[in-house]
C-alpha cells in the first residue's frame, strides 16, 4: 500500500495554482495527477489546509456501534440468542447488520456467544 504524499508537497502544488497555474499544469511540474491537485484543494477549501487523512484502520465499526445499545439490550434481553437470530430482530427495528459484523461487535466487547451442550457431566470420557 502507498503512503501519502508529503505536506510539503501539497502546499507547493497548491501555491502554484494559487499562483495561476491549471491543475494540470501544476501536476505535471510537480510529477502528481491533476485529479489529486483537485482532491487537495477540495480538501484546503473544506478543513482549511490539504493535510492527508489517517491511513488503514477499521472503517464500518461505525455504523454497527451506532446501535450498540439496541444490540447489548437484545442480548441482555435473551442471552441465548443466535447471531442470525439477532440479526433477524434487529432488521425488525430498521437496523440492518451482517453476521460478520456483529461477530466482530461482539469480539471487540469481549462477549463470548458460544453455546454448550446441556448434559450431565461423565465420568468416564469426555463428552464435547
Amino acid at each position: 500500500m502507498s503512503t501519502p504524499l508529503s505536506l510539503d508537497l501539497r502546499t507547493r502544488v497548491l501555491a502554484a495554482v494559487a499562483a495561476g497555474s491549471s491543475h494540470r499544469e501544476a501536476g505535471e511540474r510537480f510529477g502528481v495527477s491533476a485529479a489529486s491537485v483537485s482532491r487537495w484543494r477540495a480538501l484546503e477549501r473544506a478543513h482549511g489546509k490539504p493535510a492527508p487523512r489517517p491511513m488503514g484502520g477499521d472503517q464500518r465499526s461505525r455504523h454497527i456501534e451506532a446501535h450498540g445499545a439496541l444490540i447489548l439490550q437484545l442480548y441482555e434481553a435473551e442471552p441465548d440468542i443466535t447471531l442470525q437470530e439477532l440479526r433477524v430482530a434487529l432488521a425488525g427495528r430498521g437496523v440492518a447488520v451482517g453476521y460478520g459484523g456483529l461477530w466482530r461487535f461482539f469480539e471487540r466487547h469481549a462477549i463470548t456467544v458460544k453455546k454448550r451442550r446441556r448434559m450431565r457431566p461423565n465420568r468416564s470420557d469426555r463428552t464435547s
